[in-house]
């Protein structure tokens, strides 16, 4: 139970997964495709999908880049959280949203791994929310060029990190898509040995 007081209830939140962050959809890639399975996974369990979409100066807000990639859009009832720094809480609606929903365990996927899913784990872990990174259903993009790490070792480094987590009252897993049930807490999927996804 998260130290957030009579919050029983999971949310799914999808991070930034739109056309300039993640690549129209002739470049679709697994984690693409994973969180519209884990998207569809929730509606069916009756957990809210809540879509944070970032703007910026690549990410016009109404451009092309800016929308959320085709077939991974929000149903009419789930409305996007619009946010313009990494953490998804800040300056944004999305507490408001959680409490209204009295969510206080979250499954958290999108992009891009080494900045908003990382703010964004952060940022929910210190408000006091359970917060599961699913470990298949992230990505980065590859950024070799300015001396970082391949994707497969950021994401491998991040699950790993994210595993280790620890704070009074709260929970930080790390879960795969694989026999994922939200209706169970997503930290009981929690891997042994964490893997690159």
């Amino acid at each position: 139970m998260p130290t957030l007081k009579i919050r029983p209830n999971n949310a799914l939140i999808v991070v930034d997964m739109q056309n300039g962050v993640v690549g129209m959809p002739m470049t679709v890639t697994r984690s693409w495709r994973t969180s519209d399975a884990l998207a569809e996974m929730g509606r069916r369990e009756d957990v809210p999908v809540i879509w944070v979409q970032h703007s910026g100066t690549d990410l016009a807000k109404g451009s092309e880049n800016w929308r959320i990639v085709p077939g991974l859009a929000p149903h009419d009832t789930e409305s996007p959280v619009e946010k313009t720094y990494g953490d998804s809480f800040e300056d944004t609606d999305l507490e408001i949203v959680l409490s209204s929903l009295e969510s206080g365990r979250l499954v958290v996927v999108g992009a891009q791994t080494d900045a908003c899913i990382l703010s964004t784990l952060h940022g929910a872990f210190v408000r006091g929310y359970d917060v599961t990174l699913i470990r298949d259903a992230h990505k980065i993009e590859d950024r070799a060029a300015w001396g970082a790490s391949s994707p497969k070792q950021v994401i491998a480094h991040t699950n790993l990190y994210w595993s280790g987590q620890a704070a009074p009252g709260r929970k930080a897993a790390t879960a795969r898509t694989e026999g994922l049930v939200f209706a169970n807490d997503p930290a009981s999927n929690d891997a042994a040995t964490p893997q690159s996804g």
